[in-house]
């Protein structure tokens, strides 16, 4: 079956949705609307279905689809999709947790993040899973200048992206931080 991978991706996903809804996470915005796009850094933030992290995370696909192609190269996409959703999830799953949360409060500018809600969680799983595909199908020179351009963009409206998100997660430098808030 060769859609036996895609729908363990699903199967995942929703696994994923139902232990962040156990966790305590809103299903969606406290503020009662969804919203396509959330330009705004603001606490609207992660609370929506996509906003300027989403970049962030179709990089993840990349990413995962790279490192997939790399170690199971003889197994079907669906199995490697499976891998990167499980992946994805488990880190929605752990950014929901409140010593991520905090971490992300004290160490980035993200002073007012109280976690994703779990729409947002779906949205970021459904963006890497669209960026794991797109980089299944392009040349990969195409996926390394999309990846630099989403990191680059983000970094120029944003003064954020993956790369400083990392960075500051693990090794918060103070320069850093003052830079990004002045925006």
């Amino acid at each position: 079956m060769k859609q036996q991978g895609f729908i363990l991706a699903l199967l995942i996903a929703l696994g994923a949705a139902a232990i962040l809804y156990l966790m305590g996470r809103p299903p969606i915005c406290t503020c009662g609307t969804i919203a396509l796009w959330h330009g705004l850094i603001d606490s609207g933030n992660s609370q929506h279905l996509s906003d300027w992290y989403s970049l962030s995370h179709i990089i993840h696909g990349f990413l995962f689809y790279g490192a997939t192609h790399l170690l199971m190269r003889r197994r079907p996409l669906g199995i490697r999709l499976s891998v990167a959703v499980a992946i994805e999830a488990g880190w929605e799953i752990l950014e929901n947790s409140p010593i991520i949360i905090d971490r992300y409060r004290t160490a980035t500018i993200a002073l007012g993040y109280s976690g994703d809600s779990i729409l947002n969680s779906m949205s970021d799983i459904g963006m890497m899973a669209l960026g794991f595909l797109f980089a299944s199908r392009a040349p990969v020179w195409l996926t390394v200048v999309v990846a630099i351009g989403f990191e680059l963009l983000a970094l120029a409206v944003i003064r954020d992206n993956l790369t400083l998100n990392v960075l500051m997660l693990a090794w918060p430098i103070d320069a850093i931080k003052e830079w990004q808030s002045a925006l």
